[in-house]
C-alpha cells in the first residue's frame, strides 16, 4: 500500500486544526477592570458578567483562560485584545 505525500499532509493538517487551544489573558498595572471587561465583551463575545468574572480573576491570579476554541479562531482574538494594550497568548 502507497500513501502519498499530499495525503499525509491533509491528515496531519486535520489534526492540528482540531486541537483545542486557550487564550490566555495576563494582568497588567495599566489596563482599568473597565477596559478589560469592555474588551473581552467586544472581542471574545463574554456577557457582561463573564467578563467581570474574567476580569477580578485576571487580577487576583494574574492571568485567566477566557476563551477555548480552534487556533484560527483564538489567535485573531489575541490580537485584538494585544491591540488595545492588554497581555494575552494562546496556548
Amino acid at each position: 500500500m502507497q500513501i502519498s505525500e499530499n495525503t499525509d499532509t491533509e491528515v496531519l493538517q486535520e489534526a492540528v486544526d482540531t486541537e483545542v487551544r486557550s487564550l490566555v489573558v495576563f494582568n497588567d498595572d495599566v489596563n482599568t477592570f473597565d477596559w478589560v471587561i469592555e474588551t473581552l465583551i467586544e472581542v471574545c463575545g463574554h456577557t457582561p458578567h463573564q467578563a467581570e468574572q474574567c476580569t477580578i480573576i485576571i487580577h487576583f491570579k494574574g492571568k485567566c483562560s477566557v476563551k477555548d476554541g480552534a487556533y484560527e479562531e483564538l489567535v485573531e482574538m489575541r490580537n485584538d485584545i494585544c491591540r488595545r494594550g492588554i497581555s494575552a497568548e494562546v496556548i
